[in-house]
């Protein structure tokens, strides 16, 4: 299942599970944690956390959701960013998460979500804490099927770096600004010049002005056409995972899309996916751009510049850069859709 990076107020979200970013004494704090409390019913929730505190940074508690849409409050104390040098910080922080999420799956969870932790009053770095987050989460998923929301309020963390931001920037400023700069006026000539050319016949009148001795051609039935369909985009999907080398399994928890989702492409041969599905196959395929393009049109899509989202899947597949997640903190950042999530 796959790993989605949203802008959403973690208390309201309908999972198995919501982590607290928590203290060792899972004392009601502010921020996050504040949030969750009153949510959930301060009293409550307190009463159920001091029955097992204290615990150490690095480690995880659970207890139910009480008021909460979700079932469960994984509480996960994160380092403070001072107290550690960056090695035992980041150690610690990785043992948060990676102990949470040992916990949905011990309580059999089939979802869940997180704040970035420490990120807050803790002083972690956003993009170190953002860094530490995926890296676990993925090496999690790669083992494991859940859905993993990581909820955020902000942007800050989400620059994955300024290099590789400024050339998806110029990419974009070459390939969708300046082509709407001129698309109006290339469009209003391109009407213009189509309405000059039509010249308007009744039918008989247009049968009259065909030469006696020109050549018909041979009429071409609904069943020839069908019967000359290319491969329909599942047969080619199956098609490139046998030629590329991958397994399923592979493919799709690359591609972040959910394992069901796969299946049914894989056994429906007339099942369509949506766009951004055939993209995040694409890359988890590290398909060409022209191998991409093809897998796209046997769908019935194609990608365009005067979409932005289109041209930074394009960016990172010209650049031969396949990495799922560092797609996706692009996208996040211009506020485009997430690749198969």
């Amino acid at each position: 299942m796959p790993f989605t990076i949203v802008r959403q107020d973690i208390t309201k979200m309908k999972v198995d599970a919501v982590v607290n970013a928590a203290n060792t004494d899972l004392q009601m704090g502010g921020g996050v944690c504040g949030a969750i409390f009153k949510a959930a019913g301060a009293r409550q929730l307190q009463d159920a956390c001091d029955a097992i505190a204290p615990i150490k940074t690095g480690e995880a508690a659970i207890t139910p959701g009480f008021n909460l849409p979700a079932k469960f409050i994984i509480h996960a104390v994160g380092p403070i960013y001072r107290l550690q040098n960056a090695e035992q910080g980041e150690a610690l922080l990785r043992a948060a998460y990676l102990n949470a999420l040992q916990l949905a799956v011990e309580y059999n969870c089939e979802s869940i979500a997180f704040p970035l932790i420490s990120s807050g009053i803790y002083g972690y770095p956003k993009d170190g804490a953002l860094r530490v987050a995926s890296s676990v989460i993925q090496a999690f998923l790669a083992d494991h099927e859940m859905q993993i929301y990581l909820a955020v309020f902000d942007k800050v963390a989400f620059i994955v770096s300024e290099r590789l931001f400024g050339q998806v920037s110029s990419y974009i400023d070459e390939h969708y600004v300046r082509e709407h700069q001129f698309l109006k006026r290339d469009l209003i000539n391109s009407e213009r010049e189509a309405l000059d050319k039509i010249e308007i016949r009744r039918p008989h009148a247009l049968k009259s002005q065909i030469p006696a001795d020109a050549d018909e051609s041979p009429a071409v039935s609904i069943d020839d056409l069908i019967g000359n369909l290319d491969k329909s985009f599942s047969t080619m999907l199956l098609h490139l995972i046998d030629a590329k080398g991958k397994t399923d399994t592979e493919v799709y928890k690359r591609a972040n899309i959910d394992r069901r989702l796969f299946s049914k492409i894989r056994s429906d041969k007339s099942y369509t996916p949506s766009k951004n599905t055939v993209l995040a196959l694409a890359i988890s395929l590290e398909l060409t751009l022209s191998e991409t393009n093809d897998l796209l049109r046997r769908a019935g899509y194609a990608l365009s510049h005067s979409r932005k989202f289109d041209i930074i899947i394009e960016y990172f597949i010209t650049s031969k850069n396949y990495d799922i997640f560092v797609i996706n903190e692009i996208l996040f950042e211009y506020n485009q859709p997430l690749l198969g999530a």
